[in-house]
């Protein structure tokens, strides 16, 4: 451990170091008008895709929920016993390519033809703009329909 505190007290080495011709040219690389480019690899956690999915398609109008909700599972993601998910969203993704499986509830009297094809297109067209991923399948599941009459915070 004295070895350690004596190492942490010793100065870098002046190798370790950028100097300041190497900083210079380094700002004048940043600040200039070329590109700089960083590599890396970016990983997303499935949980933040299927996110997106279930909030673009519970942006189309006609859809009343996504996921279906249940009190044990929400009881337990509380109490710490299950581990969070995106709601009614599950997704397999790939390097470039998404499957999505959604969960909705619908409100009557809308055209669910017409509701599958708008959650298709707006999810879609959210993965490929948020995070580049071309979508193969969206598979909506309908799980529930809401009755306009009944949807709390109707005033009549």
């Amino acid at each position: 451990m004295a070895e350690h505190a004596k190492k942490a007290q010793e100065p870098r080495k002046t190798e370790d170091r950028f100097s300041e011709e190497e900083m210079g040219l380094k700002l004048q690389e940043l600040a200039g008008e070329g590109e700089y480019v960083v590599g890396g690899e970016t990983i997303i956690e499935y949980e933040v895709i299927g996110a997106v999915a279930a909030t673009a398609a519970g942006e189309v109008n006609g859809i009343s929920t996504v996921g279906s909700s249940s009190i044990r599972r929400r009881m337990s993601e509380t109490f710490g016993s299950a581990q969070k998910r995106a709601r009614g969203a599950t997704v397999e993704v790939g390097k470039r390519e998404a499957i999505v499986d959604l969960d909705v509830k619908i409100i009557y009297g809308f055209s669910i033809p017409q509701l599958i094809v708008d959650v298709r297109k707006k999810v879609c067209a959210r993965l490929l703009d948020m995070f580049g991923l071309i979508t193969k399948e969206i598979n909506v599941n309908i799980v529930g329909i809401d009755f306009p009459d009944r949807m709390p915070g109707k005033v009549e």
